[in-house]
């Protein structure tokens, strides 16, 4: 074959492959809330299975005991819920008193933003004081909020109400499921596919459960602190707090935010909030560097920077949901490469 006409494939080869991805990320994009729904669905259907799995060696129905654990989950996720709100029951009673303490405290900042506004504006050249400022007003800010409280609802909504049952008819159907997915493969490969998909099954099993042992820690030194302190509602800004220092990078000044709300109210000096700042900041060390690494490290296989660089993207791409879904989506993504040999160069980067 010509060099001319080689070059020509290998261009259009090329051209086509970034076609192909600009194509996939604009679907992922687009269609959000119907990929993300899946993807939370496979997630927890890879958790529950084991229960499953459990009820089916006990000779019960594989449809049934996927109902009895979804119904168990629902009873203990709800207790959980009940538990959380009966608290922020009684602090939203109480909320008249820190509501006060906040407005008084953001007056203050405002201010003194308005007094260095000021004098900034002073250290200005005369003409610019004089040239009058510029507004742009948004013609319709309401329709705009609206709108996007639609959407973001629409997506809640789709997630909640679809959720549960992609999750039963995963694991009800696993089987089925399974034997479909290996006979889209040739008969040679089937058993580098399965191989494949019981590491990728390992791993996100090993790192929902770690992930959820890792907060439940969290949330339980954080109470014991708070309790030990004597600090208002201390089951539930602990709850809050251990959740919120689980956030990648962002969790150890989000941790804050509880505490200091309710310590405002009785908390004169600094003394205390950096105190409570310096704890729940060693607790999101540890959690990082060393829960994290012995719990759920040894199951992903990802560096720091592939890790940093999924959490940037599918942060930006899918918001909140997509920090949830960064890390197994590329631990997914390793463990394909590694069994592909062609992907293998690529893999091996992102667990360098």
């Amino acid at each position: 074959m010509p060099e001319e006409n080689v070059k020509l494939i290998s261009r259009s080869s090329a051209s086509g492959r970034i076609i192909a991805i600009g194509i996939v990320f604009a679907f992922l994009y687009w269609a959000s809330s119907v990929v993300m729904t899946l993807l939370l669905a496979v997630l927890l259907a890879y958790l529950l299975d084991p229960f499953v799995g459990w009820f089916e060696r006990l000779r019960i129905p594989r449809a049934i005991g996927a109902l009895l654990v979804l119904l168990s989950m629902s009873a203990i996720f709800t207790g959980l819920g009940y538990l959380v709100l009966d608290r922020a029951d009684e602090f939203a009673a109480d909320w008249p008193r820190y509501g006060a303490v906040l407005r008084h405290a953001t007056l203050v900042v405002n201010r003194r933003l308005a007094i260095f506004e000021k004098q900034v504006a002073e250290l200005a050249p005369e003409e610019e004081r004089a040239r009058p400022a510029v507004r742009i007003e948004d013609s319709s800010p309401v329709r705009t909020l609206l709108l996007r409280g639609l959407g973001s609802l629409y997506s809640i909504l789709l997630v909640v109400t679809f959720l549960p049952f992609l999750i039963f008819f995963m694991l009800a159907a696993k089987r089925r499921i399974w034997h479909a997915t290996m006979e889209l493969f040739p008969i040679g490969q089937r058993t580098d596919v399965k191989e494949t998909l019981d590491e990728v099954s390992a791993m996100l099993r090993g790192y929902v459960v770690g992930n959820a042992l890792v907060a439940l820690i969290l949330a339980l030194g954080s109470w014991a602190f708070f309790w030990m302190i004597n600090l208002d509602y201390p089951f539930l800004a602990g709850t809050v707090s251990g959740l919120l220092t689980m956030v990648p990078y962002l969790g150890a000044v989000l941790a804050w935010v509880p505490p200091f709300l309710i310590g405002m109210t009785k908390w004169n000096t600094f003394g205390p909030f950096l105190g409570v700042a310096a704890m729940l900041t060693l607790f999101h060390l540890l959690a990082l560097n060393v829960l994290m690494p012995a719990i759920v490290g040894r199951r992903v296989h990802l560096n720091a920077v592939s890790i940093t660089i999924a959490l940037l993207f599918w942060g930006w791409l899918w918001g909140a949901i997509g920090l949830i879904l960064a890390i197994p989506i590329t631990a997914t993504i390793k463990v394909i490469c590694d069994h592909v040999e062609a992907w293998q160069p690529a893999g091996r980067w992102l667990g360098a």
